[in-house]
């Protein structure tokens, strides 16, 4: 018996709202499938440059190609979806394959751009610190070095003739996190801020009491940096310049040659300590004309807590630690008993 046209529709129509269904979930399974992250097991870190005036479109095909997505139109579609397509930001970006699309989409659109990482070591110069980023691709260093000679954002930082750069001392040794772009003045200034920061209104009040300027402190507290290889030491090496100063004995600092040297020299020579200079402690009296390095908190803090100590001498045996002395024969048989 044939079936008549009503009777058909009766039966193809929910067919066909059954075929729609089907097809809609299997899809939307497709799209759930695509948008999820390559790899969730991955913690790989993958370096992406969105530039100025890229379409969707454009950023897509970046993330594709770095296998970072899998659809470039699906990549779209959420960009749409989440109503930020308008909105992805020119910059570079961290993503990692445990990415989800979703996830991707709002960091490009919130500008989450990629952080770098390094750290400037305690006693590290400007020299110094100029070149570990060029090593890292952060800085020019010639272009940070001149930086160094300008830049005086505190009254402390002052310019001399004998002075190369005003900032040594004050780009405070510790970790920072910058975007890429960041320019030479602007890393300056983040150490300058922060060792300005670090150096509190207690330490000040501290310097006032022993009638040191915040200067005064941290020229003594490079000397200390550079001078001292085992921590406990650190306060009694303050103490032996302390108590020199107070006696107008000359510093008489083997850390003021090297910087001097500009290099460091394993064993100097009594003519290396004639070199004429201003920073020369075993012809001057006094303090040098600035910092020799960029001294760490602890060095700093040596120099505001000295130990309570006589000493007058000291001298490093061949692992570093240094032997102490109140008189200068005592000083002598050190020397012997560290030559040995």
């Amino acid at each position: 018996m044939l079936q008549t046209k009503p009777q058909i529709r009766r039966w193809l129509l929910p067919a066909v709202l059954a075929l729609l269904m089907l097809t809609g979930l299997l899809g939307g399974r497709m799209v759930y499938e695509l948008a999820q992250p390559i790899s969730a097991g991955s913690a790989a870190a993958v370096m992406i440059t969105v530039k100025p005036g890229m379409s969707t479109q454009e950023i897509g095909q970046v993330l594709y190609e770095k296998n970072l997505i899998r659809s470039v139109s699906l990549f779209r579609m959420v960009a749409r979806l989440e109503g930020m397509e308008k909105s992805l930001q020119a910059a570079e970006y961290s993503f990692s394959p445990n990415m989800s699309v979703r996830h991707i989409v709002g960091m490009l659109a919130r500008g989450e751009v990629a952080y770098r990482q390094f750290t400037v070591p305690e006693g590290y110069t400007i020299d110094q610190i100029a070149a570990l980023l060029a090593e890292k691709n952060l800085a020019d260093a010639a272009k940070f070095k001149e930086a160094a000679k300008v830049l005086r954002p505190y009254e402390y930082i002052q310019a001399g003739a004998d002075i190369v750069y005003p900032v040594e001392g004050f780009a405070f040794p510790d970790t920072y996190r910058v975007a890429r772009g960041v320019t030479e003045p602007q890393l300056l200034k983040m150490m300058l801020y922060q060792f300005n920061d670090r150096f509190t209104p207690e330490m000040k009040e501290r310097a006032r009491q022993m009638d040191l300027s915040l200067r005064d402190v941290i020229i003594l507290a490079s000397l200390v940096e550079k001078e001292a290889q085992v921590e406990s030491e650190r306060p009694i090496i303050a103490a032996v310049f302390m108590n020199r100063l107070k006696l107008e004995m000359p510093l008489q600092s083997c850390a003021t040659i090297q910087y001097i040297l500009g290099y460091p020299k394993p064993e100097l020579t009594i003519q290396d300590t004639q070199i004429p200079s201003p920073y020369n402690t075993y012809l001057n009296m006094g303090l040098p004309p600035g910092p020799i390095a960029n001294p760490g908190i602890d060095s700093i803090k040596a120099v505001l807590y000295p130990a309570a100590t006589d000493n007058l001498y000291f001298v490093a045996d061949k692992n570093g630690v240094h032997h102490f002395s109140k008189t200068y024969e005592q000083h002598l048989a050190a020397i012997a008993q560290v030559s040995n």
